[in-house]
């Protein structure tokens, strides 16, 4: 009775979902004199359940590691060729020659990003972009790649006139005529996509008096309502997504869709970068992997998946400016990870985390608040999914409280376990009856991506949540 109660909701919050899983891909940035070679760097990736990678540029022998390997590539053309670029076609001719097609389709190359914030480059790059990205789709065209080769080119956060509310996200009226719409015409008749790059940490360093943590990190929060559209957003890089969602929409571009190049955070920073920490690392970082695959769009794009790469692969030692530059990685140069997070669907569902060289530490837990006892018996609780949304949770925990025969009764009104009255607490508490009175089977802590599996007690108030029954 009781897998037939989970294949029920299952199949209940499938029909109510709004979109699939995204994809989690990562940053291999190269700055650094201490990496492993990347014929390693290849095993540490699938090892690590990675199936796209970006880099910064087209090394050989990185690309020749990376075929078939099965890891998806997006590629860079760096800033300083896209002068030449842009001015000769045999040129581009020659550098697609050279780096793509001598690789491709061994090396399975999807994407050329053409440049790299181009438009905060201190060199002035801006103006040969355009020229050059139609000049690396025409080289992709005479080699029959521009099928199954995309371009785009990565656009900072910095690009936007507005970013809040996110209703009200606009580009830089500066940049609008000369570049902006050019590349989303290009992007639209290419069937490319918008790529951006997003970091939460630069507001909340910036803003930490103004911002809560909490509502920067994913974790639960009383989330803020966008005053233009009534939009409530319970994370910044949702909001800050909306806002370039918001900018494409300004301009009639609908219908083209982003990809989040980049975003991450430091695990160690200046003592005036204020949230760089390894905690907040791992909350940031553990909790935008367990949104994104969980499924759902944004508030303002609900039924668009997610696409995200995270920064970075390694910390690079060799990176100037303050000190979290050189800190934004999963893993240090030895190939141990800095700290440990769940990375694919596998490891959300069992909580588990991949091991490294043989060593597997401690998931740091990354949601709500938790109690400081760390547990070592192998005990686990079920918790809500905040980022599912409203409509997506409260069918799950009226599922729960109903056909699932949890025990609701402690979050009735008066009751033990009714405050905090939040839909995340009460979800939380049913969710994880019905998880325990299932014998913490798999698949009892899900709920169609509204929930996941921590493996250190939940705290909300006074509430105790139970073990077992």
């Amino acid at each position: 009775m009781a897998s037939l109660r989970v294949s029920y909701l299952l199949l209940l919050l499938s029909i109510l979902a709004f979109a699939d899983g995204g994809s989690i891909g990562i940053n291999y940035g190269r700055v650094a004199n201490n990496l492993p070679p990347p014929s390693k760097v290849v095993e540490l990736l699938k090892s690590q359940g990675f199936d796209r990678v970006k880099l910064y540029d087209t090394d050989s022998e990185v690309l020749t590691a990376l075929a078939n390997s099965g890891i998806s590539v997006t590629v860079a053309l760096p800033n300083e060729l896209l002068s030449s670029t842009a001015a000769d076609q045999s040129f581009a001719d020659n550098w697609v020659k050279t780096n793509i097609s001598e690789f491709y389709p061994a090396t399975k190359i999807e994407a050329i990003c053409v440049g790299n914030e181009v438009f905060v480059d201190p060199n002035n790059t801006t103006k040969f972009l355009i020229p050059a990205m139609k000049n690396i789709h025409a080289s992709l065209a005479k080699y029959s790649l521009d099928s199954a080769i995309k371009i785009s080119s990565p656009v900072a956060l910095s690009a936007l006139q507005s970013s809040y509310p996110p209703s009200s996200g606009s580009f830089k009226s500066e940049l609008v005529e000369p570049v902006i719409k050019p590349m989303l015409d290009l992007l639209r008749q290419t069937g490319s996509y918008f790529m951006v790059n997003v970091y939460p940490f630069f507001a909340y360093t910036a803003n930490s008096n103004d911002i809560s943590l909490d509502y920067t990190l994913f974790k639960q929060n009383q989330g803020v309502v966008d005053s233009g559209n009534g939009l409530r957003y319970n994370s910044l890089f949702d909001a800050q997504v909306d806002a370039v969602f918001a900018a494409l929409s300004a301009l009639k571009y609908d219908d083209v869709k982003i990809v989040v190049t980049e975003t991450g955070w430091p695990s160690l920073g200046d003592t005036n970068e204020i949230g760089a920490s390894q905690d907040n690392a791992a909350s940031y970082n553990g909790n935008l992997v367990r949104r994104v695959l969980t499924g759902g769009g944004t508030p303002l794009r609900p039924q668009d998946q997610l696409d995200v790469f995270l920064f970075a692969l390694f910390n690079e030692n060799e990176k100037t400016g303050p000190t979290s530059e050189r800190n934004y990685g999963l893993f240090y140069p030895s190939e141990q990870k800095v700290y440990d997070i769940p990375l694919t669907q596998a490891e959300l569902d069992g909580s588990q985390s991949t091991p490294v060289n043989g060593s597997k530490s401690q998931q740091v837990p990354s949601t709500g608040d938790v109690t400081k006892t760390s547990v070592g018996s192998g005990q686990t609780w079920c918790v809500a999914n905040g980022n599912v949304g409203e409509k997506k949770l409260k069918a799950a925990l009226d599922y729960a409280c109903g056909e699932g025969g949890a025990d609701c009764q402690p979050i009735q009104p008066d009751a033990t376990c009714y405050n905090p009255n939040t839909l995340v607490a009460h979800a939380s508490y049913a969710f994880n009856s019905f998880y325990q009175k299932n014998t913490r089977r798999a698949g009892s802590c899900d709920f169609g991506g509204a929930a996941y599996v921590v493996t250190q007690p939940p705290s909300f108030g006074t509430c105790n949540f139970p073990t077992g029954y």
